[in-house]
């Protein structure tokens, strides 16, 4: 993707450092906390926790904490700002316009940059549960090491793979002006919770079709979107803990759901394409 790495968006605010704990051991804890109480299928939830692209209800999980050091950014982290800087405005400019055209107008949302733990009006959060949207306080939360275990443990590198992240957060923030997050609570393969994330999905694959048309794109970066989406669907997730895929437990759904629903808001560019919660297949 094209973008200026040194560019900062005036929504992202930087908490780095002002959390505490260690955001990777909260997550192996977590593993172990899961693990020891409800066996591998504690561990499976456990991972799919801390891998899954979410929104944040009633509530964050904020289970592990303590006293942390001060954060210095390396220059690969500061890098990944100007990205987060530049898709979370890119993206709410786009979702600007789809809003105006049709009579409403959009409110811009702002991106919390965190290390460890982070407060948010949802309560306070663990960089273990991964990125998440707080419709409370209309921000967008990210520990940028989530995208080390994006790269490194889950296989999908690369620039606009990073970026899908953001946009499908910044979707959880579109479905929330739309007041349709509350739907998002009954869990299994076409239960509403699915059903939300796989709209955010294809909310961030308008996005992507948008970037497209400005030539903003780069060779590879549509692979690497879907990638992504292959790489956190609730199948591939479970199965890669080492346990049986339960489509009765997903709240994201498949690999190839979110492959399919992220191509639909790509191929459209319209959010009125991405009714999930009317689809009848998935």
């Amino acid at each position: 993707m094209k973008y200026d790495q040194d560019y900062r968006s005036r929504n992202v605010e930087d908490l780095r450092g002002r959390g505490g704990g260690s955001g990777r051991g909260a997550g192996l804890g977590l593993l172990f906390v899961l693990g020891r109480r409800f066996g591998i299928g504690g561990v499976v939830i456990g991972i799919v926790v801390l891998v899954g692209l979410r929104y944040c209800g009633e509530g964050s999980l904020g289970l592990f904490g303590g006293g942390g050091a001060a954060h210095e950014p390396s220059e690969e982290e500061e890098a990944l700002v100007g990205l987060v800087s530049t898709v979370l405005d890119d993206a709410q400019r786009v979702w600007a316009a789809q809003f105006s055209a049709r009579g409403e107008t959009y409110q811009e949302a702002k991106l919390k940059l965190f290390t460890d733990t982070v407060p948010s009006a949802c309560g306070r959060a663990s960089a273990s549960a991964g990125p998440f949207y707080c419709p409370a306080d209309q921000d967008v939360y990210i520990d940028l090491s989530f995208y080390r275990l994006l790269r490194d443990e889950l296989g999908a590198p690369g620039d606009f793979a990073q970026a899908y992240v953001i946009a499908h957060e910044v979707g959880h923030h579109v479905q929330n002006l739309q007041g349709v997050l509350g739907k998002g609570r009954e869990e299994g393969s076409e239960g509403g919770s699915v059903r939300v994330e796989l709209q955010a999905d294809c909310y961030a694959g308008v996005w992507a079709h948008d970037t497209h048309e400005r030539d903003l794109l780069e060779a590879g970066d549509i692979e690497e979107a879907l990638r992504a989406a292959e790489a956190i669907g609730d199948d591939a997730l479970q199965a890669g803990a080492g346990g049986a895929v339960r489509p009765e437990t997903f709240t994201h759904g498949s690999s190839a759901q979110r492959q399919k629903w992220f191509e639909i808001g790509l191929r459209s560019g319209s959010m009125d394409a991405c009714d999930t919660f009317s689809a009848s297949d998935l």
